[in-house]
């Protein structure tokens, strides 16, 4: 029987459209999703904040906001705005009002699209229908390889390289099984970044890790050891401005040195809100039990990644720190209200969202308030929500496959991607997932057009990854780097040199 993992993709470790529409298609139907159509103006498909969301962000945005820009920027380095990244509003929280009801910011309804506009998950409005175009062409294998993230063991890099190629992954997720020392990790990762140039793709592979801080660390011994991200809620309880710019500066420096490892990906940050000792998979993987702090922490890593040019994945989705069992073994009941979602769990995620988060994993967890009886991974309801009610347009990615609470169920990969996923994280065996998912395209029990949808979506993030890395060179010094500012975020003196 195939191991099972942790979220992300590790051993398990307790206590801790432009002109045109895309489609996403449910297990209610196709629905189109209209994206940007014309410079400067969000994509039509994000509805206005609910109330709820609306005031309660205020509070995130304003702690989150302030000070990022100064903080992402490494030591020595020019701590101005870079326009090419999504612009943080200093006055954020004055109004709760969508800027694009000014009339200021109307624009021509039959002007043409900006190729150059960004979306509200990183891309532009050039690299998405680029991404449409390509993958239009492509075959059901490669769209089904497209959507995958691989699993593979041992730590021979031709093992995980071969697996891209004759699958058409796109990538892999390296645990701490699969690494003996640096060396080593960066054969791996040129090895499946070779497979995926070999495979006719001009952007980079998915090359991702779970290396969050603390306990959930798989390049321990290969990378700066970073406390658990517990600490980032603490620094912001301490100083939130100071706090703030620390934690975005240890998501920098943390990403930075990934890419010095050859990885596109990290499966972090987590914004799961622990209840404490009763939680036993999260714990201090969490920045905070209050709502506001671990918001605060998740949208400033997630703007340091950004900052650094490498993708993250905010999770779990709606969010596992409530829960009192662990989903690597059985499907935990997240059994509160949905007001109660709404004034705890889901405020980090909105955090993210407004901080444009690239990427968002969704957890397995029956949530009663939403999809009851069912993995949230699995179910249409819970991707609805996250489109409509929180306005996430990024990629929507399932925490792993190969665990307990959805291994037992039939084809959970093609239940998952009709649902909306559009990323299928570490299946048990990728290789028969990938031969199911290929045949579901073929005849038709996922449509032509949401595996398309889905593959567009991955395809222009790793074109956005790799127009942002080509950017930001990695420093010289991105080791001492990343020593200051995991030095930093257990509370000791920031280094200015």
């Amino acid at each position: 029987m195939p191991q099972l993992d942790v979220d992300g993709c590790g051993p398990h470790l307790k206590g801790i459209t432009p002109p045109r529409a895309t489609a996403r298609t449910t297990a209610r139907g196709t629905r189109r999703l209209p994206l940007p159509t014309m410079a400067g103006q969000r994509s039509t498909s994000t509805p206005r904040r609910r109330p709820w969301i609306a005031a309660a962000v205020v509070t995130v945005t304003l702690v989150a906001g302030l000070g990022v820009w100064s903080a992402i920027a490494g030591p020595g380095e020019e701590t101005a705005r870079d326009t090419t990244l999504p612009a943080v509003d200093d006055n954020a929280g004055d109004s709760a009002e969508d800027p694009t009801d000014d009339a200021s910011t109307a624009t021509d309804p039959g002007a043409a699209p900006d190729p150059d506009a960004p979306l509200g998950w990183g891309p532009t409005v050039g690299e998405l229908e680029d991404a449409q175009a390509l993958v239009a062409g492509w075959n059901p294998e490669q769209l089904a390889g497209q959507v995958i993230v691989g699993r593979y063991a041992g730590t021979d890099p031709e093992e995980a390289a071969a697996l891209v190629r004759d699958l058409h992954l796109s990538g892999v997720c390296v645990t701490s099984d699969n690494v003996l020392d640096a060396d080593q990790v960066r054969a791996t990762t040129a090895a499946v970044s070779a497979a995926v140039a070999a495979d006719g793709r001009n952007f980079p592979a998915l090359i991702g890790v779970d290396q969050e801080g603390g306990l959930v660390s798989h390049l321990r011994g290969v990378a700066t050891d970073f406390p658990a991200f517990a600490d980032a809620g603490a620094a912001i309880a301490a100083d939130r401005v100071g706090g703030t710019r620390v934690v975005a500066r240890a998501a920098r420096a943390t990403a930075m040195e990934l890419r010095s490892l050859g990885f596109t990906w990290v499966f972090a940050p987590v914004a799961d809100v622990t209840i404490g000792a009763a939680d036993p998979t999260i714990g201090s993987r969490s920045p905070s039990p209050d709502p506001g702090l671990a918001g605060a922490a998740a949208a400033a890593a997630v703007r340091g990644y950004d900052a650094a040019g490498v993708v993250s994945t905010t999770k779990h989705f709606p969010g596992h720190g409530g829960v009192t069992a662990d989903s690597h073994d059985t499907l935990p009941l997240l059994d509160t209200s949905l007001e109660e979602l709404r004034a705890k769990d889901l405020l980090p995620f909105e955090a993210a969202v407004e901080a444009e988060a690239p990427a968002i994993m969704v957890a397995h967890l029956d949530v009663a308030a939403l999809a009851p009886g069912q993995p949230a991974s699995l179910a249409a309801q819970i991707y609805d929500f996250l489109r409509d009610d929180l306005g996430f347009e990024g990629v929507a990615i399932t925490d792993s496959l190969g665990m307990g609470a959805v291994t037992g169920r039939q084809k959970p990969a093609v239940t998952a991607f009709n649902a909306g996923a559009d990323l299928l994280l570490m299946p048990a065996d990728t290789r028969n997932t990938h031969a199911v998912v290929t045949a579901a395209i073929g005849s038709g029990e996922i449509s032509r057009e949401r595996a398309e949808d889905a593959a567009a979506r991955v395809v222009a993030l790793q074109l956005w990854q790799q127009r942002r890395a080509e950017a930001e060179p990695v420093p010289a010094d991105v080791v001492k780097q990343a020593q200051a500012a995991a030095t930093a975020l257990r509370g000791g003196p920031i280094s200015t040199s």
